[in-house]
């Protein structure tokens, strides 16, 4: 029956949508190593196509093309017309059926059940036992936008932001739609501190300066403190003023820095050390923070 929920041994995976709605991939995040989400840009004809139940969150982002559109969703039918700056939502394990005419091109975003569980439970303090979203066909909110947007961008030019611009993203989109389009099933837990502590401070520290020449996410730093990401980096922001993958790059910055004083170090070589994806990466951060090229910086220093 459509709109009834399944279990997980029977929802199907992102990667396997086109086997039930036929398209072109123009782009993917396929490969780029992203945690808990994940992003696909489709070509698609008009279809009536019915959707198994999914194993994740699906945002739908319009991009090019307008079409009559047609849904059902929990056992009921919606129909209306959707075109660029809007997006549709589709639940976790949720299945749906849906009718379009028109081509189009749409960005799907896919969010694990595992995130928004966790960011529900980090921003509400309660122990969540399931997330839903509301039956979305035709939403428009620039927020959604602008990191759908975001993170399409991200997939298809491979940015220097990595897999933990992506995960700070993903973690955003996912604050945003509990907060508007959302129900949660949950029950209380106790809060938790307003900010860091100085001995957590220093573990942060110590762990980042450890393996900064190495890719880090944000879980990973939440992990080491034993927090949510959501209560990470709003503890920290609290603590320092910045986000998590703000205080890395910024811990990055002051490496190079120190790094650069020394005339002998080969540019790529203080890039691999400080953690940037390549000496370019850095000279565009150094740049940005610093207002003078690396280069300029090691002649005045």
């Amino acid at each position: 029956m459509t709109g009834t929920t399944r279990k997980d041994a029977q929802l199907i995976e992102p990667d396997e949508l086109p086997t039930w709605v036929p398209g072109k991939v123009l782009c993917e995040s396929k490969g780029l190593g992203w945690k808990d989400v994940s992003q696909r840009t489709y070509r698609y004809n008009g279809q009536d196509v019915h959707i198994p139940p999914m194993n994740t969150f699906m945002i739908v982002q319009y991009r090019k093309g307008d079409t009559p559109m047609d849904r059902q969703f929990d056992g009921r039918w919606t129909r209306t017309q959707c075109g660029p700056g809007q997006f549709s939502l589709l639940s976790h394990a949720m299945e749906s059926h849906w009718n379009w005419t028109e081509g189009l091109v749409v960005s799907h975003l896919y969010l694990t059940d595992a995130l928004m569980t966790r960011v529900a439970r980090d921003i509400r303090a309660r122990d969540v036992k399931r997330v839903r979203l509301h039956d979305v066909l035709q939403g428009r909110d620039p927020v959604v936008s602008h990191i759908a947007d975001q993170l399409t961008i991200e997939a298809a030019k491979e940015g220097p932001g990595g897999r933990l611009y992506a995960e700070a993203l993903s973690v955003q989109l996912a604050v945003h739609l509990l907060r508007n389009y959302a129900s949660v099933d949950s029950h209380p837990l106790a809060s938790g501190r307003s900010g860091l502590s100085q001995r957590q401070l220093a573990m942060l520290e110590e762990y980042i300066d450890a393996h900064m020449h190495e890719t880090l996410t944000l879980s990973e730093l939440a992990g080491v403190l034993h927090l949510g990401v959501w209560t990470f980096n709003r503890q920290l922001r609290k603590s320092v003023g910045l986000p998590g993958y703000a205080f890395v790059q910024h811990k990055r910055i002051v490496r190079a820095c120190a790094m650069l004083r020394d005339p002998g170090r080969a540019m790529k070589d203080i890039a691999a050390a400080c953690g940037f994806s390549d000496q370019s990466h850095m000279s565009r951060s150094f740049r940005k923070a610093m207002g003078v090229t690396p280069g300029q910086f090691r002649l005045g220093h």
